[in-house]
C-alpha cells in the first residue's frame, strides 16, 4: 500500500510537471500505438543511479559488508519488476518468493520505463538510508528531479505520472517483503550486537577467532547467517570444512599461516599495489568490496552502452548474488570461527608481526577485519560479482579496473586484466599479501561466490 511519504512526494512531482509543462509542449500520449519497450532505451538512469550508491555507500554507518550486499539484492529486484512489462522476454520472479505481490500495470496504457525505474531507485534509497548525511539525502532528490525534468521535455505529464505512481508501487511492496527478513532488515542499526560472546576454543581444543589485534574491535554482524537469501539453498550456506587447526610446524595450517606471514615479510611493490588496490576495507575511506562489484559494473555498463533492459537485468543480479555470497560466507565464519592470522602468527611465529591493512583516517596500523577468517569474504564478492558479469558481457572481454582512479594515498593507477574472472580471482588472493586471510579462506570465498551466481543464472529470468 502507498504511504503518506509516497503521496506528498507525489504531490511534489505534480507540482513539477505543471511547471515543466509551462515550458514546453504537449505531448497527447493517446496519438502513440505502439509503445517502447525497456529495450529501447538506454541505461542513463540506473547508471546515475548506482554511481550515487557509490557515493552514499562510502559514509553509510552500519552498511559495511555483508548488509549493503543485502540492500543492493533488494533494490536490484525492484527495479527489475518494476519494468519487467516491458521486458518482452523476461518475466517475473516474484512467484519465487512467499508474500511478495506485484501490483498489476495498466492495461493498454503507456508506461516510461525510465521514470519508472527512477521512482524505484529514489524511493528505495530513501527508505534503506534513513540516516544518511543531508548532502547525500539531498542528492538523491536532485538526482531524482533531473530525469523527471528530462522526461518531461519529450513524455506527457499522464505518462510521468502514471510511471512514477506504478514505481512507487513496487518500492512499497519490496519493502514490505524485505522487512519481513527479520534478521537482515534494519541490521546496519547494530552491527556490533552485545549480546554476541565469540567461543574461545572448539571441541577439539583448537583456540577460535578473537577480536584481533591491534583495535581488537567486536564482532561484526555475528547472526547473519540468518538472513532470507534470494537464491541460494540452506545447504549452499554452509561452507566446507576449513583445514584441521594445529600449531604443529609441520600441519598444513601452520604452513599456511606460514605462507601468509612470509608474503607479508617479502611483499614485492607489485604485491603491496595489488592488496590495496583490492582492499575496500576502511570506512569513509571508499565503498565496500560488494559495492566494489558495483563500481566495476557501472565501468562495463557505460563501455558496451547496455539498454535500459539489459543493465537492470544485470545490476538485479549481481545484487542477488552478493547478498548471496554475503550471507553464506557470513554463515560460514560464525560456524568454524577459524582465527585470523595475525592471531596465531603473533602467537605462534612472531610475536611482532602486523598486517599491510592500515587506515589513514584514524591512523590504526596493521589491522584486520572484524570477523573470523574463513571464508574470505572479499573472495565470495569478488567471485560472484565476476561471475555474474562474466556472464553478461564474456570472459574473454578484456577489462580495465578506474575504479580507483583520483585516489591519492596509494597507487590508483588501473589495473588492466585479460578476462573478467581473472580480475576476481586476482580480488581473492590480493588478501593474502595483505596479511588478513589464509590462502584456504580465499579458495571458498571463491567457490562460494561462484556458487551463488550460478544459483541466480538458475533463477526463471526468461518466459
Amino acid at each position: 500500500m502507498f504511504r503518506f511519504t509516497s503521496i506528498i512526494r507525489l504531490s511534489g512531482l505534480v507540482l513539477l510537471l505543471f511547471f515543466l509543462d509551462s515550458c514546453r509542449k504537449d505531448v497527447d500520449d493517446t496519438t502513440q500505438t505502439q509503445f517502447k519497450s525497456a529495450h529501447e532505451y538506454g541505461s542513463e538512469v540506473p547508471l546515475a543511479w548506482n554511481s550515487l550508491f557509490l557515493e552514499i555507500d562510502r559514509y553509510s554507518p552500519g552498511y559495511r559488508p555483508p548488509a549493503a550486499a543485502r540492500i543492493l539484492g533488494y533494490i536490484g529486484l525492484a527495479a527489475y519488476e518494476s519494468i519487467v512489462d516491458g521486458m518482452h522476454q523476461n518475466k517475473s520472479l516474484s512467484a519465487r518468493f512467499a508474500g511478495m505481490n506485484m501490483p498489476d500495470i495498466q492495461a493498454e496504457k503507456e508506461y516510461h520505463w525510465p521514470t519508472v525505474v527512477n521512482a524505484v531507485y529514489a524511493g528505495m534509497f530513501r527508505y534503506y538510508y534513513p540516516h544518511i548525511r543531508q548532502s547525500d539525502v539531498a542528492k538523491i532528490a536532485a538526482l531524482e528531479n533531473k530525469f523527471i525534468a528530462e522526461a518531461a521535455k519529450t513524455v506527457s505529464n499522464e505518462v510521468i505520472v502514471r510511471s512514477q505512481l506504478h514505481g512507487e508501487a513496487i518500492v512499497s511492496e519490496i519493502y514490505d517483503f524485505s522487512k519481513s527478513d527479520f534478521a537482515g532488515h534494519d541490521a546496519f542499526k547494530n552491527p556490533r550486537p552485545s549480546t554476541y560472546d565469540p567461543p574461545k576454543t572448539g571441541s577439539s581444543g583448537e583456540k577460535l577467532w578473537q577480536p584481533t589485534f591491534p583495535d581488537y574491535t567486536k564482532a561484526l554482524f555475528p547472526y547473519w547467517g540468518s538472513v532470507r537469501p534470494f537464491a541460494i539453498t540452506e545447504s549452499d550456506k554452509l561452507a566446507k570444512q576449513p583445514l584441521k587447526w594445529s600449531e604443529d610446524p609441520n600441519s598444513p595450517f601452520f604452513l599456511q599461516a606460514k605462507e601468509v606471514q612470509v608474503w607479508v615479510e617479502q611483499a614485492s611493490y607489485e604485491d603491496l599495489w595489488i592488496a590495496e588496490f583490492w582492499s575496500d576495507d576502511i570506512f569513509e575511506l571508499t565503498f565496500e568490496p560488494a559495492a566494489r562489484q558495483v563500481a566495476i559494473a557501472n565501468q562495463l555498463v557505460k563501455e558496451e552502452n547496455l539498454s535500459l533492459a539489459k543493465s537492470i537485468e544485470l545490476y538485479a543480479k549481481l545484487g542477488m548474488a552478493l547478498c548471496d555470497v554475503g550471507i553464506a560466507v557470513w554463515h560460514s565464519k560464525y560456524v568454524y570461527n577459524v582465527e585470523r592470522p595475525v592471531t596465531y602468527i603473533r602467537r605462534i611465529i612472531n610475536p611482532n608481526w602486523k598486517t599491510h591493512l592500515h587506515n589513514p583516517i584514524n591512523n590504526v596500523q596493521g589491522m584486520t577485519p572484524e570477523f573470523p577468517a574463513y571464508p574470505s569474504g572479499h573472495s565470495g564478492f569478488g567471485a560472484a560479482g565476476s561471475a555474474i558479469m562474466a556472464e553478461a558481457f564474456g570472459n574473454s572481454r578484456e577489462f580495465v579496473d578506474k575504479s580507483h582512479a583520483g585516489r591519492t594515498e596509494f597507487k590508483s593507477n588501473p589495473r588492466i586484466y585479460n578476462s573478467l574472472l581473472e580480475a576476481g580471482v586476482e580480488n581473492a588472493y590480493s588478501r593474502m599479501p595483505l596479511g588478513v586471510h589464509y590462502r584456504m579462506d580465499c579458495d571458498e570465498g571463491i567457490r562460494l561466490g561462484y556458487l551463488a551466481a550460478r544459483r541466480v543464472h538458475e533463477m526463471p529470468w526468461k518466459k
